[in-house]
């Protein structure tokens, strides 16, 4: 059974076009439909682009320069072939206008490995075909960034660009002596300090592969085989279709790192299951688009923002992704409380075990297409390179797949798999590469250490507003900028902020070594409500695309969203001031106690904030159970014994209440 037909809705919903919806959601699934001779030709032109990645993965890459400028090449002359430049032109053939600019679009960066070394010889002193190719080459990166991802990264963009040259004529601390426009482009265009700097870097080794690997995981029907499993173990349980879209979209996380993706992918299925079963349309949009936003959280593949993290910090993946592994099972373990709880106050039941899938047949007859999932997280956890480890990874997607005729991917999806994993980078790359120029005009001006100074003086040197800035400032840029390019501004201006209060307060002077235990819990915070913005009203796309499934009010299923993901708004604070929860400082039997002590704080905090444990909770008990369950989670021993006590205090009340009143509508 494929995956779309698995998908299909309820006998008793109107049929829902997730095509449609994930267009309307996610700007990188609106791309041209092309058939014929040009469809074909630009199909190769994607598999040659993904032979190009595999090559340099299993020969290794080129010099820094080259290999980012023909990764960038290939990407920005597929985003003008694919996606139009006027949402009016049609989508079943190429327009002329961005057939000649998908030409000036590859041969920009192509101009850079042509005369490389005479660029590298004439350094700082560029020609006039020089300057006309580089500014020529920024602009097309700006359009394709507005065509993939959006105007608001690019209204960004331009902002810092017109900052460059304002330098001098800005008051106060946000003065610089300007930039002219040769030494701009200059450093735009043809050093590693903009466009071609870290994260297209980035994008062009690990990202590119661990995308591709996403592509072939999904041909062998893994997707299915996880929305089956979670069927299996959690379908049954009070509320089983909200817990199906919890435990199948944390599994899905686990190789998937788009939100609106994950949302449509597995929300298809299990939203019209929750709306039969009895939830409100706004619930069930929210329990989908919530579990699928945590799956960026969700190791070992947590979207491209963390490998970016690895380069930004120099901490190894592997060391990051073991640092995400609790706050990832907090953040799903508080989704999963807090559906059961509403089950509870519903009163909602099941899906009977007989209408199921049987785990242990699922598994007899599927479960070998999660070998490459377990051995990619063994290979991370081995010391291979994330690059390694993806291209084994990829190997193996096709191999397992192999073991039994019935998943056995054939010939023709092999070489599908080589053109989606080229077309599921195209977002990637222009967000990156725009991305680039921030981060240019960042290094140009020397703007990360103004604004973090600044961000510092507002809030008094103390780490609590600097937190809060940090995440009002996250929140809003996610309205309008994808995770990548949000977590590359954030971890530019405001992580070094957090990092000089947490240094300070740990006793560093100046100029003294910052250990790990700082750098990543500040970078950490940054990555968490960049993702979290996903269902975040005003905008919430994740949520909204869970609505438009749902048919329910967008608003309300973004407030709802924001409920149940209330872990990921606490823990990232409790993680930067003790940072024992990223496994820092930590003894084996402390890991225990601090799994066990957060696992029941999460649950009095889903409690609190859906107002039912044993029973319906007054406005005081929920209240302790919220400020009881959040010490809990707080690595400590005074913490520990506070948030004990009223957890205690309230499970008593409960047992009281429910004696003396019944349970209300769960007592059936």
């Amino acid at each position: 059974m494929s995956d779309k037909e698995a998908a299909a809705p309820a006998p008793s919903e109107a049929p829902i076009d997730a095509q449609e919806i994930l267009k309307k959601f996610d700007k990188e699934s609106d791309y041209r439909s092309l058939t014929g001779l040009i469809g074909r030709a630009v199909s190769a032109l994607a598999i040659a682009f993904t032979l190009f990645q595999l090559y340099t993965a299993v020969f290794g890459v080129f010099d820094a320069m080259i290999q980012r400028s023909i990764h960038l090449a290939f990407g920005l002359c597929l985003v003008y072939l694919l996606y139009p430049t006027s949402k009016k032109w049609p989508r079943d053939r190429i327009h002329p206008i961005d057939a000649a600019l998908a030409v000036l679009a590859a041969g920009a960066p192509i101009y850079i490995v042509i005369f490389y070394q005479s660029l590298v010889q004439r350094a700082g002193t560029a020609t006039p075909l020089d300057m006309a190719i580089g500014v020529v080459g920024i602009l097309l990166v700006l359009e394709a960034a507005r065509r993939v991802v959006g105007v608001p990264i690019v209204a960004i963009a331009l902002l810092f660009v017109a900052y460059a040259f304002a330098g001098p004529y800005i008051p106060g601390k946000l003065a610089h002596r300007g930039a002219d426009l040769e030494t701009l482009v200059g450093h735009l265009f043809y050093t590693t300090e903009g466009v071609f700097g870290i994260p297209i870097g980035v994008s062009s080794t690990f990202i590119f592969l661990f995308i591709l690997f996403g592509a072939y995981l999904e041909r062998t029907g893994l997707g299915q085989l996880f929305i089956d499993m979670a069927n299996a173990v959690a379908g049954w349980a009070a509320g089983g279709p909200a817990k199906v879209a919890v435990l199948s979209s944390a599994l899905m996380g686990t190789v998937s790192g788009s939100s609106v993706a994950n949302v449509v992918g597995t929300g298809s299925f299990t939203i019209p299951m929750m709306k039969k079963l009895g939830y409100k349309g706004e619930f069930a949009g929210a329990v989908e688009a919530t579990a699928s936003t945590g799956g960026q959280l969700m190791p070992p593949i947590m979207g491209a923002a963390a490998f970016l993290m690895a380069e930004f910090t120099e901490i190894p993946y592997r060391r990051i992704i073991g640092a995400a592994a609790i706050p990832a099972l907090l953040y799903y373990f508080g989704v999963w409380s807090g559906v059961h709880f509403e089950a509870k106050k519903l009163g909602l039941k099941g899906i009977p075990r007989e209408e199921l899938p049987k785990f242990k047949r699922i598994f007899l007859e599927r479960g070998h297409l999660i070998i490459p999932l377990a051995a990619i997280i063994y290979l991370l956890v081995a010391g291979f390179t994330p690059m390694k480890a993806a291209l084994w990874a990829i190997i193996l997607s096709i191999v397992s797949s192999w073991l039994r005729k019935s998943t056995r991917i054939p010939l023709k999806e092999i070489v599908g798999g080589l053109e989606a994993g080229a077309r599921g980078a195209l977002g990637i790359i222009s967000a990156t590469a725009c991305a680039g120029v921030i981060i240019g005009v960042v290094t140009q001006t020397g703007l990360g250490l103004k604004l973090g100074s600044i961000l510092v003086d507002a809030a008094g040197g103390m780490l609590l507003p600097t937190l809060f800035f940090t995440m009002i400032t996250s929140l809003i840029l996610g309205m309008g900028v994808p995770t990548t390019a949000n977590y590359v501004i954030t971890s530019t201006i405001t992580a070094p902020a957090v990092i000089m209060i947490m240094a300070r307060q740990a006793g560093l002077g100046p100029g003294a070594a910052i250990p790990a235990a700082i750098i990543l819990p500040a970078h950490m915070f940054a990555f968490y409500f960049g993702i979290i913005a996903d269902v975040t009203p005003p905008v919430a796309l994740a949520a909204f695309a869970g609505a438009g499934i749902a048919k329910a009010n967008p608003m309300k299923t973004g407030v709802n969203a924001s409920k149940l993901a209330i872990a990921a708004f606490l823990v990232p604070y409790i993680f930067v001031i003790n940072p024992q929860m990223l496994l820092f400082n930590v003894e084996p039997v402390g890991l225990v106690w601090m799994i066990i002590s957060s696992l029941a704080g999460m649950t009095a905090v889903a409690a609190g904030v859906g107002g039912w444990f044993l029973c319906r909770m007054s406005w005081y008990e929920r209240i302790a159970a919220f400020v009881g369950g959040v010490l809990l989670v707080d690595p400590g021993l005074m913490t520990d014994a506070i948030g004990s006590g009223l957890m205690l205090l309230v499970l008593v009340l409960q047992i009281a209440k429910k004696r003396r009143d019944g349970a209300g509508p769960a007592a059936a």
